[in-house]
């Protein structure tokens, strides 16, 4: 009776942690794994959380799962060791770094600043939360190794990182070349473009919609552009059409303006969006207006094939006026149209997102965004303003408003292993649930550009890239795999292997000298390479990364 008498049941949380003390007196866990056979695993792989970051309910909910396979395998009779890990570089680090230290601008860094100060802070900074995790975990009842856990920053982990580099890049699948990257000018790197849309930064914000005229050389009419971001007409140096689109020639207030016809009646309307009169002088195809002249909206232009019109297949008549500005700097099909047909590409912002030039040098783009717009307005280069609320990409660290820059960068080689990785995707893994096989996992392989590796900041694995000029001028480039080659190649050991201490080795080759390059790697790079670098494979443990790769879980 009195076994269901109120208030005489333990509360929870008491004979929760008294669970958990008797599985840690007991080695519960431990006795789980050693008590099964080698020979008999089911390997497990745990993906790192964030250091710096607290458990919430999305690394919990995971983690339940994570706990849950492993046991139910652990009672069919298998061995399934779990390690846990810790992902400790990146710019998530950085940006906790510099909140506590009160940085706000990435050129304080080098300055202000040590970088070694800062990579020591940012060390530091790594093990604040440790704890935390372990207690949180420990009472949701998951068995995981903690003490055996690896970190991305162990010296061990790095070498491994570049052991993997070396090997990707001497097959071919890592290549040095410039895109149009998402770029945050608040961290003054490119982003990842994917893990933005992972983590869902995309915000509602107000921009002007501006139509500009672009005023054709040899005759008395204008072409009529449409952009949200003014920012960019400073590097105008084409305009595209589509071939196939049938433009109309119209006259409006003394004026002559070319657009699509099919978008007349949207986009002529006054500011309370009534349809306004205008005169219609005559069609134009598009494949006409390929290669006619306009004039420049700034300083003029004087580079070979700029100020022209180009025919392109991503101009279409579903917004806007049928006729886009390109700026290849800062657009990646304006980028891609540049390179095909050498368009000259013009930077006129700095890496922090200011102009270098011009009325509005050193202001940052966003802060002049709509007062460009207005100046031209005024100046009669642009016909009206709208603005408009739409959905827009933002630093999903910082929360910085993202720009589109074009960026040298160290790129993997997706487009060249896609068929591949879509034939392991269809044979050899098992998805739950069952529709991410071939929806959004498929999707994202079958669309993915060239993943960039690069990043241009300090608190990460430096990449393992030295570069030379000869006599003639020529670039030689010196990729190292491991500790011991830089050692062969400089005679340097280091304790540490992070910046700033690794820019410092050098090292010549037939009379080259050579230096790392500054740039380290996504820190997504370092999460992926877990399976082979949590044993410092090939280093050591060759056997045992062996015998447990390919893994047969991971979350």
């Amino acid at each position: 009776k009195k076994k269901f008498e109120k208030n005489t049941r333990r509360r929870a949380k008491e004979y929760e942690a008294d669970l958990v003390n008797y599985w840690k007196k007991n080695k519960t866990f431990e006795k789980s794994v050693e008590s099964r056979s080698k020979d008999n695993a089911y390997v497990f792989y745990d993906g790192p959380p964030f250091i710096t970051g607290v458990p919430h309910h999305g690394t919990l909910l995971s983690s339940i799962v994570k706990d849950a396979v492993p046991r139910y395998w652990t009672m069919k009779g298998k061995r399934v060791e779990r390690v846990w890990g810790w992902d400790c570089h990146g710019l998530p680090a950085e940006v906790f770094t510099e909140q506590k230290l009160g940085i706000t601008d990435k050129r304080d860094i080098g300055t202000k600043i040590s970088l070694e100060d800062y990579i020591k802070t940012c060390r530091d900074n790594m093990v604040a939360t440790g704890d935390l995790w372990e207690e949180t975990i420990d009472r949701i009842g998951r068995w995981v190794d903690f003490q055996g856990a690896y970190k991305t920053m162990d010296k061990e982990y790095m070498e491994s990182v570049w052991w993997a580099f070396k090997e990707l890049y001497d097959k071919g699948k890592i290549y040095e070349g410039e895109r149009v990257l998402m770029y945050c000018p608040h961290d003054a790197t490119p982003i990842s473009k994917s893990e933005v849309a992972m983590d869902n930064s995309y915000q509602d914000v107000t921009d002007p919609s501006v139509y500009v005229k672009f005023k054709l050389t040899d005759e008395d009419s204008s072409l009529m552009a449409w952009t949200t971001t003014p920012w960019t007409l400073s590097a105008n140096t084409a305009l595209a059409v589509g071939k196939d689109i049938t433009y109309a020639e119209i006259e409006l207030d003394g004026e002559k303006l070319i657009l699509a016809e099919d978008l007349l009646e949207s986009v002529l309307k006054d500011e309370k969006h009534q349809p306004i009169a205008y005169k219609l002088l005559k069609k134009i195809k598009g494949s006409d207006l390929i290669g006619k002249s306009y004039e420049s909206l700034f300083e003029s232009r004087t580079e070979p094939n700029s100020n022209k019109v180009w025919g392109a297949d991503f101009v279409s008549t579903e917004d806007g006026t049928g006729i886009v500005h390109i700026a290849p700097a800062y657009g990646e099909d304006d980028y891609d149209l540049a390179k095909k047909n050498k368009i000259p590409m013009v930077m006129t912002t700095n890496e922090e997102g200011e102009y270098l030039e011009g009325q509005w040098k050193d202001k940052n783009i966003w802060d002049v965004n709509k007062e460009i717009a207005k100046t031209l307005k005024t100046e009669g280069k642009v016909w009206k303003i709208d603005y408009i609320k739409h959905s827009y990409p933002h630093c999903h660290r910082c929360g910085t408003k993202l720009m589109y820059r074009a960026h040298p960068s160290w790129f993997m080689d997706v487009d060249g292993q896609r068929t591949e990785m879509l034939e392991q995707n269809d044979k050899n893994i098992n998805w739950f649930p069952g529709h991410i096989k071939h929806g959004r996992y498929q999707k994202t392989v079958e669309s993915a550009p060239d993943w960039n590796l690069s990043r241009d900041r300090f608190w990460a694995t430096a990449m393992p890239v030295w570069k030379g000029t000869d006599k003639n001028g020529k670039e030689l480039i010196k990729v190292v795999g491991s500790y011991a080659e830089l050692k062969e190649l400089s005679g340097v050991e280091l304790d540490d292997y992070h910046r700033p201490w690794v820019d410092d080795v050098t090292f010549e080759i037939d009379g080259v000298k050579y230096q790392r390059i500054e740039k380290v790697l996504d820190c997504w790079f370092e999460s992926g390479s877990m399976p082979f670098a949590q044993f410092h494979y090939p280093f050591e443990n060759v056997e045992k990364f062996k015998s447990d790769y390919p893994g047969d879980f991971i979350v």
